[in-house]
């Protein structure tokens, strides 16, 4: 039985007052979280209610995502566990360089390829490069762990789920120097107009997180604008980036429909309309939830 720290809007689930967002309305057409972590937060409440709780606001499913082995072993319990859940299974980039240093990186990055055999694993992810956490000393050893993360997707027919901080440049010639595997998402989209126009060309997915509803964040919404309809994913990265006007809170796969609608306001489109998008695009990457 999984049984996650789950940040959740309801009080008889151990939520204290203030410290969650209420419930949103519900989506006229659901929608699916792809990209959130069940197994991070401060509030251990059974898989089944939290997925309830996102159900009910009309977020059919999620993606679960490993950053570690840890973390994606829970996740293949997670699938198994629950229909509604799909995964993903990864090492880190921030995590690789101590890894490496430990000697452990290539058994790590094997217990992933093997995890990624589950059938209801059907990403490789999160991985790719971040600039921002890790130092000048541990870049080598990310992008060798980015590229293996890459030979793993493509070995297996599987999307991947790219991390991608002040590394754009960098991420974006890994995938040419490699061969980009057919389905590639650039989770927690945060890059600006011109990445946009590359995802566009290549056929590359952006998944928007509740980011794009931050007051500074002008070069996210210069990319939505900019991005082909049949490339938009949305999803939560919860326990994290909680949407304005809820930054602060924790997040959860229930607030999807916050974001989901100021998309639809910066786009002019109708939320009926952007969430059958948003629902075709992702069975698009990761395939059916039955």
């Amino acid at each position: 039985m999984c049984t996650p720290a789950v940040p959740l809007p309801y009080r008889h689930l151990g939520a204290p007052a203030g410290k969650f967002a209420p419930a949103p309305e519900p989506l006229p057409v659901p929608v699916y979280d792809n990209h959130t972590h069940f197994d991070f937060g401060e509030h251990a409440v059974p898989l089944a209610d939290a997925l309830d709780a996102a159900q009910a606001a009309g977020v059919a499913g999620a993606v679960q995502v490993g950053c570690d082995l840890a973390s994606s072993r829970f996740t293949v319990a997670a699938v198994d566990a629950d229909p509604r859940v799909l995964g993903a299974v990864a090492i880190h980039p921030n995590d690789a360089p101590a890894l490496a240093a430990a000697g452990a990186l290539e058994a790590a990055l094997a217990q992933i390829d093997a995890l990624a055999a589950h059938p209801r694993i059907r990403a490789i992810g999160e991985t790719g490069l971040d600039f921002f956490r890790t130092g000048a000393d541990g870049i080598a050893d990310q992008r060798h762990s980015f590229r293996r993360h890459i030979d793993i997707a493509k070995r297996r027919g599987l999307a991947l789920q790219i991390h991608d901080r002040d590394a754009h440049a960098d991420v974006v010639r890994t995938l040419a120097e490699e061969g980009a595997p057919d389905t590639v998402v650039f989770h927690c989209y945060s890059g600006d107009a011109d990445l946009a126009r590359t995802c566009n060309a290549n056929g590359w997915y952006m998944s928007f997180s509740g980011t794009v509803t931050f007051k500074n964040a002008r070069n996210l919404r210069d990319s939505l604008a900019l991005a082909d309809p049949a490339l938009l994913l949305v999803e939560t990265d919860a326990p994290f980036l909680t949407p304005h006007p809820f930054r602060g809170r924790s997040n959860a796969s229930y607030m999807v429909p916050y974001t989901v609608r100021a998309m639809a306001e910066l786009l002019g489109r109708d939320v009926a309309g952007l969430a059958s998008q948003l629902n075709a695009n992702t069975h698009a990457v990761y395939g059916s939830w039955a």
